[in-house]
């Protein structure tokens, strides 16, 4: 609903940027969900030993690997490709507004094939990418999670 609103209210350059980050958010889970199924969890157990901040929350998704890679992978994902279907359809109608006929039915596809493509394209760097660096990739998950939990940090 949010994104329909920004996008009705905003120009089309601005929702094309919405519709870009909409993409995006969705490679960028994609790619979290394949790095914690492909990471293995003994760098993390040495990293956790040495007291690594985000080690230990990394070790957490790793042994929670199949939950996490179906929210990110399954849901976020699913929620990203509606959205962005949604998003494509009213920039779309935005631009349709100045024409018509064949015009008209080359904008939608090209709408369509632009959002498949960065989509599409975009999960198969991303996977590509996640296997060769799961284990930085969790990590950086890991850390993100620890900086946003200080309840759980220890003092030092």
């Amino acid at each position: 609903m949010a994104s329909n609103e920004l996008m009705a209210s905003s120009s089309v350059g601005i929702a094309f940027v919405v519709l870009f980050v909409i993409v995006l958010i969705g490679i960028v889970f994609d790619i979290i969900g394949v790095a914690v199924t492909s990471a293995d969890e003994k760098p993390f157990h040495s990293m956790a030993a040495r007291k690594v901040p985000g080690a230990q929350e990394a070790i957490s998704l790793l042994r929670k690997a199949e939950k996490v890679s179906s929210i990110c992978n399954d849901v976020i994902g699913d929620i990203c490709g509606v959205v962005s279907g949604s998003a494509s359809a009213s920039i779309a109608a935005q631009i349709l507004v100045d024409f018509s006929g064949d015009t008209a039915q080359i904008i939608k596809l090209a709408m369509s094939a632009l959002v498949a493509g960065l989509t599409v394209g975009g999960k198969a760097i991303g996977k590509t990418f996640a296997i060769g660096s799961c284990t930085k990739i969790v990590h950086m998950v890991g850390r993100t999670i620890y900086a946003l939990h200080p309840g759980k940090k220890k003092n030092k």
